[in-house]
């Protein structure tokens, strides 16, 4: 179902514009139905589809403690975890078709593997061994982008080129609060409002940029509403209710693909972990404060519906979590093993040809070693 019909001119009226005054959800805190009048015009996703989403939401929560690990071991230069952000990325992943684009953050690896994308590749730039340890073109999945929102841009491009070529991709682009602060945002918003590109801008409101609460960064209502003065659908998600994040962002994607133009989702969700191992959440931010949000636990909560719909085991649940532990143990194992560094590839990938400096460049360093 898609939430509104209708010519491009009048998806672009206010009223179609507007998110709904408070976040979607179809499941509260402690995992019980919400009231109908919190789904807005939303159809809940198939329970075979949430049932996926919890068994990646358990992989991929296992996978970022282990991703933290290896860090204290010094086998990852840095790691920015994603606990308590797992509905969003994994519900934003399986609204999407293989042939599809994602286009994730530095904070997204959980979206990253939930793609399909091996597990060491995936942590390649966060180990030091490249720009991007997979490639792009094979996985649909854009490179893990550090700069704040500058991958915006890149998705609204690419999916406009798509469209141009008579194809229906769709790319997802995810953003963090503090990325919706950067000049690349409001100008791929834009770009892709004005020309229709089939592009879902998916904000992760965690409450933070790095140390900047959000209260510091934006004085709208919502940052959902960022997206109204351009001309592009929005809508605002209880971003921890994995539910309510299928069933919205199954609707935004259909929408841009049937060709009504862009849509700006806000996730609300909360960075249980500090910003990364780097840093000292404890400086701006107070434990109750995490507290509270630890009893908005995003798959806690979705267990805890899907148990009251009878729709998971003990068995299940204990299956979901050995296939975890499996991947984790799997995932250690290979990353201790010390990386192969050739220095030529410092020249590969530059440039689908190379230029004559590159090959100079090549042979002066291939000369030096001998």
């Amino acid at each position: 179902m898609i939430k509104s019909s209708g010519d491009l001119e009048t998806m672009r009226q206010p009223i179609h514009l507007l998110p709904s005054p408070s976040p979607v959800r179809f499941v509260d805190p402690e995992g019980r139905p919400a009231p109908l009048e919190e789904h807005g015009d939303y159809e809940a996703p198939p329970l075979a589809l949430a049932k996926q989403a919890y068994r990646q939401m358990v992989l991929g929560r296992r996978f970022d403690e282990e991703a933290t690990a290896l860090t204290r071991q010094g086998r990852l230069a840095v790691y920015p975890s994603s606990r308590g952000q797992e509905a969003c990325q994994v519900g934003g992943v399986l609204a999407l078709r293989p042939e599809d684009w994602l286009f994730p953050t530095y904070r997204d690896t959980m979206a990253v593997i939930t793609r399909g994308v091996d597990a060491v590749q995936a942590l390649g730039l966060l180990r030091g061994d490249w720009h991007c340890g997979y490639d792009p073109m094979t996985t649909r999945v854009a490179p893990q982008c550090t700069p704040l929102a500058t991958h915006a841009p890149h998705a609204a491009g690419l999916a406009y080129g798509a469209r141009r070529r008579g194809k229906d991709t769709v790319a997802m682009v995810f953003i963090g609060d503090g990325g919706t602060s950067e000049g690349d945002f409001h100008e791929a918003l834009n770009f892709a409002a004005v020309f229709a590109a089939p592009v879902v801008f998916v904000v992760q409101n965690n409450r933070y940029a790095i140390s900047v609460p959000l209260a510091r960064q934006s004085a709208a209502p919502a940052l959902a509403y960022k997206g109204v003065g351009y001309g592009v659908r929005s809508e605002q998600v209880d971003g921890n209710d994995a539910i309510a994040v299928l069933a919205v962002l199954a609707d935004a994607v259909a929408h841009a693909r049937s060709g009504h133009g862009p849509v700006l989702v806000e996730a609300h969700t909360y960075r249980i972990e500090a910003h990364t191992n780097a840093d000292d959440a404890g400086r701006y931010r107070d434990a109750s404060e995490v507290d509270a949000w630890l009893r908005r636990d995003p798959v806690a909560r979705l267990e805890a519906y899907l148990r009251g719909a009878d729709s998971l085991t003990d068995a299940e649940i204990d299956d979901a979590r050995r296939e975890a532990e499996d991947f984790a143990v799997r995932t250690r194992e290979r990353m201790a093993a010390e990386p192969v560094c050739e220095p030529s590839e410092l020249f590969e990938h530059v440039f689908a040809s190379p230029t004559r400096q590159l090959h100079t460049e090549r042979d002066r360093l291939l000369g030096e070693r001998g």
